[in-house]
Parts: C-alpha cells; structure tokens; sequence
C-alpha cells in the first residue's frame, strides 16, 4: 500500500473528512480492519489566507504549498493528495520541484463527469476555483465545457464558504440558495455541478442538489485509495 501525503488545514473542517473519509473507503477495498497510511501537513490556514487575501501575494501561498509538499515528500509520501480545490492552481509550478506526483482533483473530477456521458459542468467554489484556468482546461480535455456562475452568484458561493462553510458553519438558508443557484445555472445550460470546494457537500449533498452533482471530496478520497492501492487513482469504489 502506498504512502499517501495529505496537504490538510485549508480548512480543518473538509480535511477532517478527507481523513475520515479516505479511512472508511480504504477499509472497504481493502477489507478487514485496514486503514489508509497516511501523512499530513496542515496549514496554517490563517497564514495562508493573509498571503492570498490580504496580500494578494499568490507567490507567498505557493510557497506555503511547495514547503509542505516537500515535507510529505520527506516524510516518504509516495503522491499528493491537497485537501482544498483553490489550491490545485499552483500544482504546475511546484510539480516540477518535486520528484512525488500530485494526485490532481479536476481531473478525478472531469474524468467522472466525462464518464457519465454529461458535457456542461458548472462549476462552484471560491472565486480563486471559479475564476482560474485550470479547471476548464482539464475539463476542456476531457471533452466537458466548464460553466461558470454569474457574480451575484459567485460572490454568494465565495463568501458563505469564508464566512460559514470553513468556521463548520451549515445553515438551512445556505442550502436553499445554492440549490437555487444549481437550479439557475440548469437553466442556462449546464447539465451537471461540480461541488468544487470541499466543504460545499458537506452542506449540500449530491443527492440533493437539483442537478446531477460531483462531490470533489469524494471522488478524491476514491482516487487517492485506488492508486494507494496501486490502481490508475480513476478507480471507483462500489
């Protein structure tokens, strides 16, 4: 079984359920009592939120990123799995100075979503997952259009994740209007969601969403035991 290292902290409440989550599926593909080996850097978010939002110095945060992935990698972590979708904007620029491979959460995502023979995603997360390339590029390979939500839209999303969602704060109110949102966004075209913040499904399940929804916590956690356990990281688990 491989050595999976977490980058956790950004925030405690969704790598909490990476860790919980990546655990129970473990023991389910692996049976018996067995657990994931795992180990995690944590952030300290409140750094990295002064660096991205108070500084805007996106160079400090992906400094604070490639810190701990070298960390893990030091730690004898055999691939990378960030607990936090925003993030994965500077994965090209650190790959490439580490020798351990990031398991990347938009391409879990757009391979299920191609999978699924679905083609327009809306995507929903913070404004830095919102307003980045790298999900319609690694949509856009996977042959899936990325659609993204109006501001009044995005600034809601944006700021109920910074201001409920990481303090583990889940009103009903919340819910309701991202299920609005999701049905909107339907309206204009898309054909599915991705919920690509990793708290968002623990306020909103996929199952409640009015369209076809994507947890990108759980399709990560699914892919981080599948190569684990030496599959391709794509494998889903019954």
């Amino acid at each position: 079984m491989k050595k999976i290292g977490m980058i956790g902290g950004l925030s405690w409440v969704s790598t909490a359920e990476y860790y919980k989550r990546t655990n129970e599926m473990m023991q389910q593909a692996a049976g018996g009592v067995s657990s994931a080996r795992i180990v995690l850097e944590s952030v300290n978010r409140q750094n990295y939120v002064d660096a991205v939002i108070h500084r805007r110095d996106e160079d400090a945060a992906c400094q604070q990123i490639l810190a701990s992935a070298r960390a893990l990698e030091a730690a004898g972590a055999e691939f990378i799995v960030i607990t936090c979708n925003d993030v994965h904007r500077f994965v090209p620029a650190i790959q490439p100075l580490i020798a351990i491979p990031f398991l990347h959460i938009a391409d879990v995502t757009a391979a299920a979503v191609a999978a699924r023979g679905l083609r327009r995603v809306a995507i929903l997360g913070v404004r830095k997952t919102m307003e980045s390339d790298f999900y319609p590029e690694i949509l856009e390979r996977h042959g899936v259009e990325a659609i993204i939500p109006s501001e009044a839209e995005k600034a809601f999303i944006h700021d109920s994740i910074y201001d409920e969602l990481v303090q583990n704060r889940f009103r009903d109110e919340t819910r309701q209007e991202y299920q609005r949102i999701i049905t909107a966004l339907g309206e204009r075209g898309a054909d599915c969601v991705a919920l690509a913040c990793t708290e968002i499904p623990l306020l909103l399940r996929p199952e409640d969403a009015p369209l076809p929804a994507f947890s990108t916590t759980e399709l990560h956690c699914k892919a981080a035991v599948a190569q684990a356990i030496g599959g391709n990281g794509r494998t889903s688990l019954a």
